[in-house]
């Protein structure tokens, strides 16, 4: 969240991506910080897939990180 806030407020649109299992930690910290940043969140776990697996998380968040960029 912090490093989306600081990309925005040099002029650089960015979207966070996490996974499900942060929903409401990310909630949690744009309310403290008062920020509502895009994000996009994928399926939960990440660490225990394969490369091919993430690859595949990847390419089906694409058009929705897209299109939080293109929004900013």
């Amino acid at each position: 969240m912090h490093d989306i806030i600081d990309l925005e407020g040099r002029g650089i649109p960015g979207v966070f991506v996490a996974s499900t299992e942060f929903i409401d930690a990310a909630a949690t910290q744009a309310d403290a910080l008062a920020y509502d940043a895009a994000g996009v969140f994928v399926p939960h776990p990440i660490q225990d897939r394969t490369n091919d697996e993430v690859r595949a998380l990847a390419d089906a968040a694409f058009d929705e990180i897209r299109a939080g960029v293109c929004a900013g």
